[in-house]
């Protein structure tokens, strides 16, 4: 018989890293809801162009990493490396211009063929936020805001430093673009290969290079600062000015950068030491420019994302589950009772863990196992006097308890799941 395993790169979601998983998305999901957001879900699947074009035909996502396929009806398809690109397509595709500002919330798979490692899958999730319609800093301000109240919710926070740069608007950009081709091209012979490639396509990405030779020319490289106009240093300004009002702490990094042109003024990442070399767990910036390029109107945007995996594993603990109230049925009349009991229970909210089989010891000890708080004890005797046994399991007491009071003696208050 053949033994099949994941694809490598791929992971199953079951247990304690599906509870950590479906708590980072919901603990940002509610966060994300307090700041206006509305959710978004589009394709996992795009035309390929949708992520070509945006990312870069010379990046290594286009290049190496996207996993592209031509479908049965001969049409290309990338399954998506990234989100933004694909609500950038949703806002053009769905005519949405007429409701700007817009305000999109996201979660969900991505996809990149590279070498797995830790906290990096080759089918990953990652939690995305964007804004788009607004120009001025303030949108900005509201997504690293955003990005800072989500880590600190899920008690990461204080472990993650945000790293804050300017890439100045498109004609500071192209400035600092011509002052990067003279300062490398002076020293070609000592790039890499794939920075002689980036030199007269995208010098920027130069300055995220890995070789050790292209980092030896880093320290005397140009730095953005010195490209900024006077509109560029305003804006820069003032989103510096709106998250020292907020409190939230910042450092400045001058060689943190956006490889593609349309991206403008604020990029930014939280970074943390726990997870060694892949230290960023959030980062976006403002991207200006790409609806346009896409063939939308001229749309101002702002985002990030953030990798769940890596959230996941800085949670300091697995969120507890529910504890539920085991039902133990004894007969089959109590059987067809404890059914319609656990159907009244679960309306009201209680977390219910219902015994199909094995005797009183045995169900009982599953109780246990599950981390039950009560069980419901359902036997002839107690049926034909209208009542049941609740047994507290942290404490061992019990009492019987009449079946029309079971609902409201366990039922959670206010609602709450329980």
């Amino acid at each position: 018989m053949a033994t099949f395993q994941p694809v490598r790169g791929t992971h199953d979601l079951v247990g304690d890293t599906a509870r950590r998983h479906a708590h980072v998305i919901e603990t940002a999901r509610r966060l994300a809801h307090l700041y206006g957001m509305e959710d978004v879900d589009t394709p996992v699947f795009e035309f390929t162009p949708v992520f070509a074009r945006t990312l870069g035909d010379a990046s290594d996502v286009v290049r190496k990493e996207m996993y592209t396929f031509a479908d049965r009806g001969g049409e290309e398809i990338t399954l998506r490396p990234e989100f933004t690109a694909g609500i950038a397509r949703a806002f053009i595709s769905g005519g949405m211009r007429q409701n700007l500002p817009l305000k999109f919330f996201a979660a969900g798979p991505v996809f990149r063929y590279e070498r797995p490692q830790k906290g990096r899958q080759r089918q990953f999730h990652q939690i995305d936020a964007e804004i788009l319609g607004v120009e001025g800093p303030q949108a900005d301000i509201e997504v690293i805001a955003l990005g800072h109240d989500i880590l600190a919710a899920l008690g990461v926070g204080a472990n993650c430093r945000l790293e804050l740069n300017s890439l100045g608007d498109a004609e500071s950009h192209a400035a600092y673009r011509e002052a990067l081709i003279a300062y490398f091209s002076g020293h070609k012979d000592k790039l890499s290969a794939d920075s002689v490639e980036r030199l007269e396509r995208n010098p920027l990405r130069i300055l995220d290079s890995k070789d050790e030779g292209d980092r030896a020319l880093l320290p005397d490289a140009p730095r953005i600062e010195d490209s900024l106009n006077d509109h560029s240093r305003d804006f820069f300004q003032a989103v510096k000015d709106g998250l020292d009002a907020l409190g939230i702490a910042y450092q400045l990094n001058p060689r943190l950068v956006r490889g593609l042109d349309y991206y403008t003024h604020t990029a930014f990442e939280f970074i943390t030491e726990d997870l060694g070399a892949q230290g960023t767990v959030l980062g976006g910036g403002r991207y200006d420019g790409l609806i346009e390029l896409l063939g939308g109107p001229a749309t101002p945007g702002v985002g990030w994302a953030a990798g769940i995996e890596r959230l996941a594993m800085l949670l300091a603990a697995v969120p507890e589950r529910p504890r539920p109230v085991a039902l133990v049925p004894l007969g089959p009349a109590a059987d067809a009772e404890a059914l319609r009991l656990a159907h009244q229970l679960r309306a009201a909210g209680v977390t219910v863990e219902h015994g199909y089989r094995g005797n009183l010891g045995r169900r009982l000890k599953r109780a246990d196992k599950l981390g039950a708080r009560a069980a419901v004890i359902l036997g002839e005797d107690e049926l034909a006097r209208g009542v049941a046994t609740l047994r507290d399991l942290d404490g061992g007491e019990q009492r019987e308890v009449p079946l029309g009071d079971l609902v409201a003696t366990l039922a959670p208050p206010d609602g709450a799941v329980g």
